[in-house]
């Protein structure tokens, strides 16, 4: 039963009393790879702390896109920059939609990045503990055989409201109930970047056990991945549980 899998991958993680006792989540956060290399936002997110609301979509980069700065996702899809005194310098209302223009298969801005890596990050971060909610459809596909390991897989149907890479998106888990692999397009590069996600490093900080170590490849039509290129890398060397 898929309801069964997605208690077992909350236990796992850190159980659902932990992430409904917390108010957020901070996480250090590094990433680049060639996918943001592509859009000329390579280094843009680099040593940043990322503070993960656990009780609605709301992400803060910080600091960010410079020192004194910090960037926010508001539920809803609004992103802005403003500085550590909460004046505005630059907003985008609904950064979604901006990406259909010829400009953004060019490439980004900071804010285009800034939507992106926050609303990622509170992806990885929620789940699986969000997949029991009402609003998350979920099921159990078949067995995945991989590196000789059997793994199961939960295909999850993201809720409309929810800012994330696409509405369905696979994760595989281990034996003991990890997140090992994530599969998903990701929308905003286009609908062609489908991407076999690797969650590697598996550690534990205030109870919450997070992957420290996240590798990002292409992935084919029949779900294996390609062998390169590294299309995102995110290192996470810190996390903590705040109530």
């Amino acid at each position: 039963m898929a309801i069964e899998l997605v208690e077992e991958a909350i236990a796992a993680h850190g159980g659902i009393e932990l992430w409904e006792g917390a108010a957020e989540v901070t996480a250090q956060v590094s990433s680049g790879g060639l996918a943001f290399a592509t859009k000329l936002q390579g280094s843009a997110v680099r040593d940043v702390q990322a503070r993960i609301s656990t009780r609605g979509q709301h992400v803060i980069l910080e600091p960010y896109p410079a020192a004194g700065q910090r960037g926010v996702l508001e539920q809803g899809g609004r992103v802005r920059i403003e500085t550590d005194a909460g004046e505005l310098v630059e907003e985008r209302a609904n950064a979604r939609s901006a990406f259909g223009d010829v400009r953004h298969k060019l490439w980004w801005d900071r804010l285009d990045i800034l939507y992106f890596a926050t609303y990622a990050m509170w992806t990885y971060v929620s789940a699986p503990f969000v997949f029991a909610r009402e609003d998350y459809r979920v099921s159990e596909l078949d067995p995945w055989i991989e590196d000789g390991e059997r793994r199961r897989r939960l295909a999850v149907r993201f809720p409309e409201h929810v800012h994330t890479h696409s509405r369905e998106q696979v994760f595989h888990l281990d034996a003991n109930g990890l997140i090992r692999r994530h599969d998903y397009t990701a929308e905003p590069i286009g609908g062609w970047a489908k991407a076999a996600h690797y969650c590697h490093d598996h550690r534990t900080f205030d109870g919450l056990v997070v992957p420290t170590r996240r590798r990002v490849y292409p992935r084919k039509r029949n779900n294996h991945r390609r062998a390169g290129p590294l299309l995102v890398w995110i290192d996470v060397p810190r996390a903590a549980v705040h109530g």
